[in-house]
Formats: C-alpha cells, structure tokens, sequence
C-alpha cells in the first residue's frame, strides 16, 4: 500500500474513532431521557426508579466487564477489540429497538405484561445491558486507538483531546433530541417516538464496524512484564482504596444529577414547568390536557385499551399549524418563538449540564498543569455541595432565566433557580474523574495499570447511585433525592481534603 493510501485510510478511521467516541456518551446518556418514556408505560406507572432501570443495566455491564476489558485489550489488539465493541454496540441497539416492536399489539398497542411489566420493556433492559458491554469496551480502547492512530506524542494527544471534545458534545445534544422528539410526555407517548436515536446509533455503529474491518491498523508491541500484579493488589494502599470508591461516588453523581433533574423537569403529573406563567399570565410552556381516551376492546389480543386517535390527531394538526407558522414567519423575515413543551426544555436543561462539562474540561485543559489535583478536587466538591444544598431548598417557584443549549444554539429560557443550580453542578463534575484517578494511582508505580481496571469496575456507580436517587425521588419527593449526590460529593471533598495523600516510603514498594 501506498504512504497516501495508507495516509487516506488513517484519516478515515481516525474519523471513524471520533464518532465512535461520540458513540459513547450518545448512547450512556440515551438510557435517562429514554427512562421518560418508560416509565409512563403500563405496569411502570410513572416510577422512577423502574425508569432508571436501562441506566442501571448500561452501568451494571462494567462491573463485568471492567477488568475482562483490558485483557481482552492485550490478547486481541486495539483493531480486534474495537470491531468486537462497536458489533456489540450495534447488538445492543437493534435490540432497544427491537423492544418498540416486540410483546406489542399491532391493532391496538397493548402490552404483554409478564410479571406486572411490559415484556418489551424486558427487551429494552437487554438492549441497554449489551450496550453497557460495548461502551466499556470502547472505552478501554478508543483512548489508545486514536493516539496510535496520530502516531503517538503530541499529536496522539490532540486528536483524544479532540475525541473528548466531541463526545461531551454527543452527550449534551442526545437529552435535547431525545426530549424534541417527545415533546410533551402523555400516555400515548411510545418507544417508538424516539426511533430517530435508534436510527443514528445503529448506522454509526454499522458505518464504523466496515470502515474499520477495511482500514489496517499494525498494533504496538506489547510491553513484556515480568509480574503479574494480582487484580485487588492495589487495594492494599489506602489512597487508592479510597478512590476506587471515590470513582464509584463520581460516577453516579456525574449521571444522578442532570438525570434526576430532567425527570423532575420533565415529570407528566408534577413539573414545575407546567405551572409557570408568561407576562400576560398565560402558561409559559406548551401542555396539554390529560388524554381521556376511548374505552375499546381489541378484536386481536381482546385486550382492553384507551384509544387515543383523537387526541392523537388533534396533536398532529396543532403540530402542523406550527410547522406552517414558521415556514410563514421564514418568508415573511419575522422572528417565531417556538412552542417548547415541558420535555423538551427538561432535555434542553440537562443538556446544558453536559455543555457545561464540555466547558469545564477545556478549561481543566489549561489550569491542569498548574493546579494540582487535591486543590482542584476540594474546591470543584466544596462548590458543588453548595450548589446542590442550595437548590434543593430554594422553592421550585422562584425562577430565573437561563441560556439553554437547544443543539442549534442558544435561548433564554425561564426555569425554577434549582434547575440553574443544578446545571452549574456540570462546571464542577468535569475535572472530576481525571483528578481522581491522579489522586489515586499517586506513586503507585507498578501497581498502575491493575488500580486502572478497578476504576473501570467501579463505573458501575453511575447506574447503582442513579436508581437509589430515584427511588427515594419515587418516595419522598425529588429534592429529598439529592440527598444521594450530596453525600457522595462530601466523600469526594474530604477524601481529597484530607486522606488523599500516599502513605510515607510508599515508592519502596510500588517503585515509582
């Protein structure tokens, strides 16, 4: 092969990685605001917890799969390993898509129920489990793909800063499209109104799986060890024992937070968006009116079922006199203010939550070289305690108006100052794990890359801490909820504070 062609087919998959690393995030922070959707769906009956059940089952697969991860990293290569991971990914997505499908009636969209749930909703748990295999493993090897693939140094560097730079942007647009597709939460809200992601992910998964099986990528030589570090040997310094734990607390707070949040936001029954007024005192934000629905039986499954067509298409026609105004307003060159229901501004504020981290870490970009990591950590906890303590007493009454990232650009929306509070939380978790694990592989020398597998075990708090919030949100109300975060944050202050440092003499022993 040619060095042009070789050139070429660099720069292909060098693309190819950096959507695979928007992948990542796009499908992690799929399972939240797809949660929405469930949760409204027979036998889940607006539970929260049950609708954080695919989050759960997304995070539950690293606990799995952490370390198997990384020795599937040195048996089968970095090329072998990432087609294994995007195939999986691609599995695991035609499966929630699958669920929209299966266990459903075709004539009247009753459910199949096996044990008080939906059967499909069983389908989708599966889908998001398997993605949960793929995202972990597309974690442990896009870092290094894409820094072999710029051939190492400074520009292997650039292209994974670029790749994180891209994959904050996945994670901040996917709540918006998620909740424009829903618009407004009803009971005749489906799976299937947010077919469009599925669509996306299965052909960027499809796309990257050809493109990479073409393109040779030539693995490094391995590095030869001459000790084999037991897998729970780290776990012996007590620094690095305390941040295995401290990542386990990141992680569900980084997911808790934005995700808690654009369920309260988004809530059918209990929104505060719903009760919000505009200077005229008319409702701020598009709702509508609870769908009553028709009492039918279904000739196919003889099943009882509400048939909502007529609420249905008078939604369809308010939509299209929408659609018509703006094309009017466009060729008239008036300015339209778009009707945004309650989900879409929830996406839109948990979106700038991930905008937000995307801010913070090009700033942790230039300040992390000259601050150090237990000085970055107690001040970016100690802050997001406040933030958070704060918001969760200030009544959902008082509003502000804040700059939402609709995928497009900025608007001004009016929101409960909670919402704002919260949102600010994404400045702070954004420097958080990378301080972390610095904090925690300090001097440990040898004992680095088996501490590095342990982290990636302990993502699986992004799904256990989530669902805990959520059940007490079910509970005991949505602010009681933060409770969860709070006290992760205050583990993460003080472990940084104060019992962060490696013990004395520790380099006789690790060799750093």
């Amino acid at each position: 092969m040619s060095d042009n062609q070789q050139k070429s087919g660099s720069i292909v998959a060098i693309i190819t990685m950096m959507f695979i690393y928007g992948m990542i995030s796009f499908v992690t922070n799929l399972a939240a605001p797809m949660g929405n959707v469930w949760k409204y769906q027979p036998g889940i009956d607006g539970s929260n917890m049950w609708g954080m059940m695919g989050n759960m089952m997304n995070f539950l697969a690293y606990l799995f799969m952490g370390i198997p991860a990384g020795r599937m990293l040195t048996k089968c290569g970095y090329k072998k390993t990432a087609l294994i991971a995007i195939a999986t990914g691609l599995a695991g997505v035609a499966v929630q898509f699958i669920s929209g499908k299966v266990g459903i009636c075709g004539d009247c969209g009753s459910f199949s129920l096996v044990g008080g749930k939906p059967f499909s909703f069983y389908i989708y748990l599966l889908g998001a489990f398997i993605c949960g295999f793929s995202v972990c493993m597309l974690n442990m090897v896009v870092n290094p793909m894409l820094n072999l693939l710029g051939g190492g140094g400074n520009r292997g560097n650039q292209l994974n800063m670029i790749g994180t730079t891209f994959n904050s942007f996945c994670g901040t647009a996917t709540p918006i499209l998620v909740g424009a597709l829903i618009g407004e939460i009803t009971k005749a809200t489906k799976v299937a109104d947010v077919n469009l992601v599925m669509y996306i992910a299965m052909s960027v998964f499809a796309a990257a799986l050809v493109i990479l099986s073409m393109i040779p990528i030539k693995d490094p030589e391995q590095g030869k060890t001459t000790e084999v570090i037991p897998v729970l040997a780290p776990l012996k310094f007590r620094h690095c024992l305390l941040g295995v734990i401290g990542i386990f607390m990141y992680v569900g707070i980084e997911i808790g937070i934005p995700a808690t949040m654009n369920n309260w936001l988004a809530d059918k029954d209990n929104s505060p968006l719903k009760t919000l007024k505009d200077d005229k005192g008319g409702l701020l934000y598009e709702t509508q009116k609870e769908w009553v629905g028709i009492e039918k039986t279904c000739a196919t499954c003889k099943a009882h079922y509400k048939d909502y067509t007529a609420e249905r298409d008078a939604a369809d026609k308010a939509k299209k006199a929408v659609d018509a105004a703006r094309e009017q307003s466009k060729k008239e060159g008036k300015p339209f203010k778009e009707p945004l229901g309650t989900a879409a501004v929830a996406g839109m504020v948990a979106g700038t939550y991930w905008f937000l981290m995307l801010i913070g870490r090009t700033i942790g970009a230039f300040i992390g070289g000259k601050v150090s990591s237990r000085v970055l950590m107690t001040f970016t906890t100690g802050t997001a305690i406040a933030l958070i303590a704060i918001g969760a007493f200030i009544p959902a009454t008082t509003t502000t108006s804040m700059p939402v990232f609709t995928g497009k650009g900025f608007v001004m929306a009016t929101v409960p100052l909670t919402a704002l509070l919260f949102a600010l939380c994404g400045l702070m978790t954004s420097i958080m794990w990378p301080s972390t694990f610095n904090l925690a592989t300090e001097k440990l020398g040898k004992y680095t890359a088996a501490a590095s597998g342990l982290f990636m075990v302990m993502v699986v708090g992004g799904g256990v801490l989530p669902l805990v919030q959520n059940g007490i949100a079910d509970g005991c109300g949505y602010m009681i909820s933060y409770l969860i975060p709070g006290a992760a944050l205050a583990y993460l202050f003080i472990y940084s504070a104060f019992l962060s440092k490696p013990k004395d003499g520790i380099e006789a022993e690790t060799g750093a």
